[in-house]
């Protein structure tokens, strides 16, 4: 059963506060106040002098379960948001696999569910490695699937959906296995909408109206392919796009908003396919995650149409 064996997220310690961004954003006095008094969002990460090479490894250097590891490694996935990340011919991600010594793994990017990738990164490398080898399933140390993300906030539409979220910068590193015995992965759903295709992205006024229906209808999928009701639900872990999204969401599934992790919205913003990765760790930082509970990770990806996606673990 695929599982993550390992989560390290880095986070740049220098924080901007929004209204120093609002010039470059070209936003209003009032289109500042809605996003810190009504999208709860205060600040964001940036790390000036780090190149998104540089995030990607600050991400790997946590990952002490990969030291000694590296020849389990068959796979890295790097899930992003944007299409295109650096000029060409610039490559962060084979450069990042030449620094680990992972130059022997098969690598590639998995971007077409823009934020939702993360969550479909996963669901991916759990089934390349199920059908790769039966190695592992007897105690046998099995290969191992590494997956990466974080971008730079380096465009305005990198930055800000214009009064809905701010995009803030990090980056992630998880390794997964097949036949894990924590935090297993217990059921994956994902609904692409293709007909929201649209030049105006997240701003698009039919993907605003279906916006928490279709995640909810995601959720309540993925619950009933796991077996599970909200109430077996420990801690819900976010996309990072605001704070009213998840209290309208909490109201539709009749879900509490305590129990929906929230922490890194007002200092960290929306970082991208991180997102998933940092509540995870925040999570477990703060013991909400004890072994044997039960845990839902939720992502919307919003260009070249809409993909909502859902995942439920057990720790």
């Amino acid at each position: 059963m695929t599982a993550l064996e390992a989560v390290s997220v880095y986070l740049p310690p220098v924080r901007i506060p929004i209204e120093s961004l609002a010039g470059s954003f070209g936003l209003t006095d009032m289109q500042v106040k809605v996003f810190r008094r009504f999208h709860g969002l205060r600040e964001v990460g940036r790390d000036p002098d780090a190149s998104l090479f540089d995030m990607l490894m600050k991400a790997a250097a946590g990952l002490d379960a990969l030291r000694g590891q590296e020849h389990r490694v068959r796979y890295v996935l790097y899930a992003r948001t944007m299409p295109v990340v650096a000029p060409y011919p610039v490559n962060p991600l084979h450069e990042v696999c030449r620094a680990l010594g992972l130059d022997h793994a098969l690598a590639f990017t998995v971007t077409h569910q823009s934020c939702a990738s993360g969550l479909l990164a996963i669901d991916m490398a759990g089934r390349l490695l199920a059908a790769d080898t039966a190695d592992g399933q007897d105690g046998q140390a099995g290969p191992l699937a590494l997956i990466l993300s974080g971008e730079k906030a380096f465009t305005r539409e990198a930055q800000v959906f214009t009064d809905t979220t701010i995009f803030g910068e990090g980056a992630s590193a998880c390794l997964v296995s097949a036949f894990g015995a924590r935090d297993r992965l217990l059921a994956y759903a994902a609904n692409v909408r293709g007909e929201f295709d649209s030049v105006t992205g997240e701003n698009d006024p039919r993907l605003q109206r279906e916006y928490r229906p279709s995640l909810a209808e995601v959720i309540r999928q993925v619950l009933d392919e796991a077996g599970l009701t909200l109430d077996d639900i420990r801690v819900v872990l976010p996309h990072n796009v605001n704070l009213v999204t998840w209290q309208r969401m909490c109201m539709l599934l009749k879900f509490p908003l305590d129990r929906v992790l929230l922490d890194n919205i007002p200092t960290s913003g929306h970082v991208f396919c991180t997102d998933a990765f940092a509540n995870y760790k925040t999570a477990c930082e703060r013991g909400l995650l004890q072994p044997g509970d039960r845990y839902l990770a939720a992502a919307v990806g919003a260009g070249g149409g809409a993909t909502f996606a859902a995942m439920a673990f057990e720790h």
